[in-house]
């Protein structure tokens, strides 16, 4: 028993050593693969531990948080370089380093996969903490700080009427309002109606609802400028706005400002996007939660998912439509019959644009004008398409338009084409060009009749950006009007009749190093041709362009170099330039236009541009009028002959205070001066008052003036003076009194003026008086009670004050609504 138990346990004890032996030889057998895994898996972490090292030191973090696994590595390595030393005929050494590489090998990727993790989610949540610090350093350094408040729906102010598009509103809206889609095309033929749809989305009440004020309207155009764009954004969010060196410059700050505004739901909507700015779509995509973005578009740009087609409006809503703009409900001088109307509907084929001008130009008209449009619309060939045929339709409103003032309104019409695309067209431009061109009065009483007029006729859209008193000396600084797109290719159209050589007017675009085809200059006359040039005029004379237009208008963007043709526009009496660039030269040939009456300079660029030789305009003795936005006037010219000069968003020291030439010298015969939110005007030039001959002066949303000159009553025929919205001003000379012609004086909104001149009640010609929001005006000087008749536009606390004076035989006060409209303040983009 003894020995079965005996044998027993030896045969136990044998067995457990072929086991450990067999294991000892699988082990042995399974070192050279586990010996090659490690070395692989530390020959790759070498560099990658030696980075960590490098970053370790630069960054100064301790040493401690990556001590742990550089000592996994050491010992790693070191029992590589044993192991490898081992020779076969240590076996069964093979099978215990075999053990300890393993171990080894799990140990380290143990580190690696738990502890490295845990250190890098907390290495990352710092590294968050840290940007969160820059991102707030960056903020306050670029002003979109604490002072950086969202202002709402930005860039679509008016909520606009929306006929017959329940239907597409709601299945736009639908898509915007899906997870996960973040360019949206909405596409259709010009006229259908895009723009209004997009700016009745900003206004539907879960839009709203959802996106908060972070909602931005931007209209793109043909000719886009991405730095403009980004800082009209940059504006419409309050904050300060920023100089771009480029377009890449501009994309990235305008990313940090959509990821600050963006903590909430973002819509932004590109209106009017041509074909060629698909790219431009790009690059306002920002990987962001809840940012969308809205396109407008001819174009489908399918490359951003399936677009969104607005159709014609249906037969029912295009009636409906027309009925609206055509005022079918009101007294007529012509009831059509509903045939009629249906006929004249199928002819706008369902467009909205086409309906809205054509009802516009037939309400109120006879029954001749319904018949004749009829056949004008039926008589259009079935075979055009597209804008071509609206074109076509579109056209019928202008042959109908009527003569006014001697001058046919089809005429003021086409002079609208001259302006930019989608841009305001200031209407104290229009009274200056028609003024000179069509001889209408200078006031501009002629020409709003005729702006009212386009506008009823629904071909133009009138703006009123802030409600003053419309009669306070016939001031017109707040009122613009707007060209739909296919309406202004209308209006240029209509201008192409003739030869560029023959037109009256002549409308030139030049962006770039683009030039037309007739451009004769040095950028195209190659290499050869530039060499020549140089040599005298007697080997190489170049030839000089002549143009019978009355009327040129010359577009230039950022990038244009200021190389001009050797233009003769000899017939020409209106020069409208408009650019869009930082430093900007009058063209050489400007000297040359003898009969030049009006020049209008508009800067669209977004800060003023340096205005240079401003001195050309010395030898042109017909020029009467001069409207200049948005520029720096360096210095100042003799202009004998000059009538009125307006001077709108523009620096105006150097002119006024650094110059050498004196203002009454420069223009003696000046007399009408407007200057309107110049923000670096800190007083008027004392010799402003030996120009004897102006009549009216206009000063409004200067914020910084602050004082009058003291002998204004020099001024003897001075009858208008307008101080509106010159919120630092805090005194009046008593020397006011002395303006013996004076029939308006304005100070509303002068909210620090606090008394009115002690002499005031000496202006016996005084009929009004403005004094809306004086609030630091408290009392009213015992000189008031000589007035004998007088009327006073003022609001309640300051009616009170005159209503305390019962002796003003004829004193008439009135309180208008208030303004509500704050963009004359400080702090406005000016």
């Amino acid at each position: 028993m003894a020995d079965l138990f005996t044998g027993a346990l030896a045969g136990a004890v044998m067995g457990e050593m072929v086991k450990r032996a067999l294991q000892t030889i699988e082990n042995g057998r399974k070192f050279g693969p586990t010996l090659e895994t490690n070395t692989q898996t530390l020959t790759a972490l070498a560099p990658l531990v030696e980075e960590m090292m490098r970053y370790n030191e630069e960054l100064d973090r301790p040493r401690e948080e990556i001590e742990p696994l550089l000592s996994h590595i050491r010992e790693g390595e070191e029992l590589v370089r044993h192991s490898k030393k081992l020779s076969l005929w240590r076996f069964f050494s093979l099978s215990s380093y075999q053990s300890k590489l393993q171990r080894s090998d799990e140990k380290l990727k143990r580190h690696l996969s738990v502890n490295t993790q845990v250190e890098s989610k907390r290495d990352l949540m710092e590294i968050l903490l840290k940007v969160k610090e820059i991102l707030e350093i960056l903020e306050r350094k670029e002003g979109l700080g604490g002072k950086c408040q969202i202002r709402g729906l930005s860039g679509a102010p008016v909520e606009p009427k929306c006929l017959g598009m329940d239907e597409p509103l709601n299945k736009l809206k639908m898509e915007l309002l899906k997870d996960g889609v973040s360019v949206l095309v909405l596409t259709a033929l010009g006229g259908s109606g895009k723009t209004t749809l997009a700016k009745k989305l900003c206004w539907d009440p879960q839009i709203k609802g959802k996106f908060g004020g972070n909602i931005f309207f931007i209209t793109v155009s043909r000719m886009p400028n991405l730095k403009t764009i980004v800082q009209t954004l940059f504006e419409h969010c309050g904050c300060r706005v920023p100089e771009f060196q480029n377009d890449e410059d501009a994309i990235n700050r305008l990313g940090l400002l959509l990821r600050l505004v963006g903590r909430n739901p973002t819509l932004l909507v590109l209106d009017d996007v041509w074909p060629s700015s698909e790219g431009l779509v790009e690059k306002f995509k920002f990987h962001m939660s809840d940012y969308k973005i809205l396109v407008t578009s001819r174009v489908a740009f399918r490359r951003f998912g399936t677009p969104c087609q607005l159709d014609p409006l249906c037969h029912d809503h295009a009636i409906s439509l027309f009925h609206h703009f055509a005022q079918l409900n009101d007294n007529n001088s012509y009831i059509p019959d509903e045939n009629l109307v249906h006929e004249i509907v199928k002819g706008c084929k369902g467009s909205p644009l086409a309906l809205q001008v054509i009802a516009g130009s037939l309400c109120r008209q006879p029954f001749e004008v319904w018949h004749n449009m009829k056949d004008r619309l039926q008589s259009q060939s079935i075979l055009e398409s597209g804008d071509t045929d609206l074109l076509r339709r579109l056209q019928q409103s202008l042959d109908i338009l009527e003569e006014k003032f001697n001058i046919n309104e089809k005429e003021c019409f086409m002079d609208l084409g001259l302006f930019p695309e989608d841009q305001r067209i200031p209407v104290t431009a229009l009274i200056d060009m028609w003024a000179e061109l069509y001889n209408l009065d200078e006031d501009g009483r002629n020409a709003m009749t005729i702006v009212h007029d386009l506008t009823s006729r629904n071909l133009i859209n009138f703006i009123v950006t802030r409600k003053v008193a419309s009669d306070a000396g016939v001031c017109y600084n707040n009122h613009f009007v707007m060209l739909h797109d296919l309406l202004r290719e209308l209006a240029i159209h209509q201008s192409k009749g003739e030869p560029f050589e023959q037109r009256k007017r002549l409308i030139i675009d030049l962006n770039g190093d683009n030039r037309p085809e007739w451009w004769v200059g040095q950028n195209q006359q190659g290499f050869i041709g530039r060499l020549f040039s140089f040599l005298p005029r007697m080997l190489v004379k170049q030839k000089q362009l002549s143009v019978a237009a009355r009327i040129l208008s010359i577009s230039t963007d950022e990038n244009f170099t200021s190389d001009w043709c050797d233009l003769r526009p000899d017939e020409t009496e209106v020069l409208i330039l408009n650019l869009c660039s930082s430093q900007y030269s009058l063209p050489e040939f400007t000297e040359k236009m003898s009969k030049l009456k009006a020049l209008i300079v508009t800067n669209y660029g977004f800060h003023r541009s340096e205005l240079n030789k401003i001195e050309l305009l010395g030898v042109l003795s017909n020029l009467k009028r001069i409207r200049l936005e948005k520029v720096s006037i360096p210095r100042l010219c003799i202009l004998k002959n000059l009538r009125k000069m307006s001077l709108y968003m523009c620096n105006t020291k150097q002119a006024f205070e650094s110059c050498s030439i004196q203002i009454s010298d420069a223009m003696p015969n000046l007399v009408e001066l407007s200057i309107d939110y110049c923000s670096d005007l800190v007083k008027l030039p004392d010799d402003l008052c030996n120009i004897t001959p102006l009549k009216k002066l206009s000063i409004t949303n200067c914020h910084k003036l602050s004082a009058l000159p003291q002998e204004i009553a020099k001024l003897e025929n001075l009858e208008v003076l307008r101080l509106c919205s010159c919120s630092d001003l805090v005194e009046m000379p008593d020397s006011v009194g002395g303006l013996k012609k004076l029939r308006c004086l304005d100070i509303s909104d002068c909210i620090n003026l606090p008394k009115l001149p002690d002499d005031i009640g000496d202006l016996q010609k005084l009929e009004k008086l403005y004094m809306k929001s004086c609030s630091n005006l408290s009392r009213l000087p015992s000189s008031v009670s000589n007035f004998q008749q007088l009327n006073v536009i003022c609001d309640e606390e300051r009616a009170a004050l005159w209503e305390n004076i019962p002796s003003i035989p004829n004193l008439k006060i009135e309180m208008p609504a208030v303004d509500v409209n704050l963009n004359w303040l400080h702090g406005v983009r000016s």
